[in-house]
């Protein structure tokens, strides 16, 4: 493995023929089960528009949720560099996909409104910059080809 090369490995398992296969369009559930060895599966489906379980993770939530994690802990890594102590953050993401017209689409602009906590005062503006850095080294955010923007509030306690 080169330096700095990461992989990752998962196994995804359809767990929805309802006896018939996939003899129909609506003969089938979407449902799969996501594995990584050491770690808790996760139940996921397609999103419900596209005839999913409304229940379960749908890829559309996980990329949502990975650009927002990885955020969050290139945020946090930032502002240990940076000397800010963040003793609170909260992310309340959104993202909006929009379909092509052929079967297809495609996520088009993610907003990532970070509500951050630091524990002084004179840590707010070195907090609101370290966001950039964040961004900057986001694995996640700098492998997709739609904007991902931040509105972050940074408040001290």
């Amino acid at each position: 493995m080169a330096l700095g090369e990461h992989r990752y490995a998962l196994t995804a398992t359809w767990t929805g023929d309802l006896g018939t296969g996939t003899s129909g369009y609506r003969e089938y559930a979407r449902d799969v089960t996501l594995s990584v060895e050491g770690k808790p599966d996760v139940l996921a489906s397609a999103d419900k528009p596209f005839r999913g379980d409304a229940t379960r993770w749908n890829p559309e939530d996980m990329l949502l949720a990975a650009l927002s994690e990885c955020h969050l802990l290139s945020y946090l890594h930032a502002c240990v560099t940076a000397s800010v102590v963040v003793v609170s953050y909260r992310d309340r993401a959104t993202g909006v996909m929009t379909e092509d017209g052929r079967s297809g689409g495609a996520f088009t602009d993610v907003l990532l409104r970070p509500e951050v906590v630091v524990a002084e005062p004179a840590m707010i503006e070195r907090a609101e910059h370290a966001h950039e850095e964040a961004h900057r080294m986001c694995f996640i955010a700098n492998s997709v080809n739609f904007p991902v923007r931040h509105e972050a509030v940074v408040t001290s306690r």
